[in-house]
């Protein structure tokens, strides 16, 4: 079993309504996402979805902080046994919330005035935009299966690891490009966002599969550490 402590039993370590929840919020971060960027990307403007942005990302933190606590309890309870289990859930539940976080960023520039919508970039930028939003839909199948093929996970770090690189070039194309800084700062901007979010998925499923590893190499730890 690949999701060693994703257990579906409370002698198998209890942690079923965890899991549940996790991919909840997983999902609600990414409504988020899918509202800001096309807030940013289609010219609608942030007014019209601001207030369900706002909502899901205090139902996003307040889940959280709801399971940071049942896992205190379960250790309190359980004693060490768990504890790397218990680890695990924190990172995972830390890093969904980082991308409830970037959701945000991003709808903030739709409320700085920032639109893409007339860019030369827009058509690419809804492919991409697209391809991560398809890239959560994954991470919550993969993390309600108990029985996965390791293939599957090592699948997703390598397409994930070259969409963050992709989003890296295209930042240093821009902090380099020739173009009005008014066009390509909110481009830069905005692929740093996109960067952030596809490191933090691809570290949730790290982990959900290594509760305590720290992979080399791969810098989502690093890419995710602020907004």
């Amino acid at each position: 079993m690949l999701f060693k402590f994703f257990s579906n039993t409370e002698a198998d370590g209890g942690f079923t309504n965890i899991v549940a929840r996790s991919v909840a919020m997983l999902a609600d971060a990414r409504h988020s996402f899918d509202l800001a960027t096309l807030a940013v990307l289609t010219g609608a403007g942030a007014e019209s979805v601001a207030a369900d942005i706002s909502a899901t990302d205090e139902r996003i933190n307040l889940t959280e902080q709801e399971l940071r606590s049942d896992l205190v309890v379960h250790v309190s309870v359980r004693g060490g046994s768990d504890i790397g289990s218990v680890m695990g859930y924190t990172l995972l539940l830390k890093k969904i919330e980082r991308i409830g976080d970037q959701a945000v960023n991003i709808l903030e520039l739709a409320e700085q005035g920032v639109s893409l919508a007339e860019s030369s970039e827009v058509e690419a930028l809804l492919a991409g935009r697209q391809t991560v939003s398809s890239l959560f839909a994954e991470v919550g199948e993969l993390l309600s299966t108990s029985e996965v093929d390791p293939s599957a996970i090592a699948d997703f770090a390598v397409r994930s690891e070259a969409i963050v690189g992709e989003h890296g070039s295209k930042i240093e194309q821009f902090m380099t490009s020739d173009r009005p800084g008014r066009e390509v700062v909110p481009l830069a901007v905005y692929h740093r966002y996109l960067r952030r979010i596809v490191a933090n998925l691809a570290g949730v499923l790290r982990d959900a599969s290594q509760p305590i590893h720290r992979a080399a190499g791969f810098d989502g730890d690093s890419a995710d550490a602020d907004d």
